[in-house]
């Protein structure tokens, strides 16, 4: 399934109307039964119903005007920045990014090029924010090229509770930097993997907004 530019995300469709229809059942065995033991479950039903729409929304998204800016792939909160490795670059910069089931879980891509390999790995299911998350979960990664043949890694991973990673591209698609690629449901984290010697926009504890947070300058 392609993204969507919908307020809400299609993957939410069935869980918006689960959550809906036992409100509704809730709801009306409050009314004709004349309840009180099936309020509040009615109640806590109709929060579920938020909720669910909450974590499903797909707002519009507007990339800095400068293109240098390689931008931020996911919602969240940075929980690492510093040198790593990476099996297909190498040597290089590492920036994680926490998604919170409060956080917007639509993904997009933090530069405009082609996809030239997309990898995936079977795991574990760490809390996202565990040092371990990026080696060890599940997890479905894209390589990206610019037409400057500068490379980028982002690796979406699955966390404690999230078992369920979307990418909807394929080796050789091209993508424009804010542009829709995937989500991963229910709190999750999101690697982005850097060239060395560039100087990081962001810091430990920052927050980032998909398609719009700054993370580095490519030049």
């Amino acid at each position: 399934m392609r993204p969507s530019n919908a307020l809400i995300t299609p993957e939410g469709y069935p869980f918006i109307a689960y959550s809906v229809v036992l409100f509704l059942f809730l709801a009306a065995g409050t009314l004709v039964i004349n309840s009180a033991v099936l309020a509040f479950p009615a109640g806590i039903a109709f929060l579920l119903v938020l909720f669910v729409i909450s974590f499903f929304r797909n707002p519009e998204r507007t990339p800095p005007v400068d293109t240098t800016l390689l931008v931020a792939p996911a919602d969240g909160t940075i929980v690492y920045v510093g040198l790593a490795t990476q099996e297909h670059l190498g040597a290089c910069q590492k920036i994680s990014i926490f998604m919170s089931v409060f956080n917007v879980h639509v993904n997009r891509a933090p530069i405009t090029g082609k996809v030239v390999e997309r990898f995936y790995k079977q795991g574990k299911f760490y809390d996202a924010r565990h040092a371990d998350a990026s080696c060890e979960n599940e997890q479905c990664g894209l390589v990206m090229e610019q037409d400057n043949g500068v490379r980028v890694a982002f690796v979406q991973i699955a966390g404690l509770i999230a078992r369920r990673i979307l990418c909807y591209v394929e080796v050789g698609d091209r993508l424009e930097r804010g542009q829709r690629y995937g989500m991963i449901r229910f709190g999750s984290r999101v690697d982005v993997y850097l060239p060395e010697g560039l100087e990081p926009l962001v810091a430990v504890g920052q927050t980032t907004v998909a398609g719009e947070t700054a993370l580095v300058r490519l030049g």
